[in-house]
């Protein structure tokens, strides 16, 4: 935040909201004055009162002065998360989504699952079709007549339709 953002009409710089919540004069190299702007005073008193003033300003200059704003805002939304659920916090968030993605992939798997079981039905019917317009116009049944098609379901469907001829006929 640039000084001029933090300067009243008259000149003079506005605390920032941690150092008005602390009730104390705001220097110029405050650490917290970047991160914890007067206009949200509700940011840094979440953050407050999950870490403390003191392990707020430890955690940021532990912290390379570039990463500094995500550590702040990463303390923001833990403090708030943490506020909504004290017991498990972020991790029970974590927690739930987790949960969610995985009732997803399942829901995920039993679409596909339906969607081959379909798809293989469809096309047992589509050769079952084939054998028997094969059957029917004449000719007789051939290896000849079914170019492309799997051998196996070929076999099975070649020996499903001969039997339902067979009992047709018969």
């Amino acid at each position: 935040m640039s000084s001029n953002q933090n300067q009243n009409q008259n000149g003079a710089r506005s605390r920032c909201a941690g150092c008005k919540f602390l009730r104390r004069r705001c220097a110029q190299d405050c650490i917290l004055a970047p991160y914890f702007p007067p206009n949200n005073p509700h940011r840094f008193a979440s953050v407050h009162k999950v870490f403390g003033a003191s392990n707020v300003t430890k955690m940021l200059q532990a912290v390379p002065e570039e990463m500094r704003g995500k550590a702040a805002d990463s303390m923001s939304y833990e403090a708030s998360i943490r506020v909504q659920d004290p017991v498990y916090g972020c991790a029970g968030m974590i927690y739930q989504l987790q949960n969610q993605i995985m009732e997803v992939q399942s829901q995920i798997d039993i679409v596909k699952g339906k969607t081959a079981f379909y798809s293989a039905q469809q096309h047992q019917q589509q050769q079952q079709q084939q054998i028997e317009i094969g059957v029917g116009d004449g000719g007789g049944l051939g290896f000849g007549d079914f170019h492309g098609v799997d051998d196996q379901l070929l076999l099975w469907n070649g020996l499903a339709g001969v039997q339902h001829l067979e009992d047709k006929f018969n």
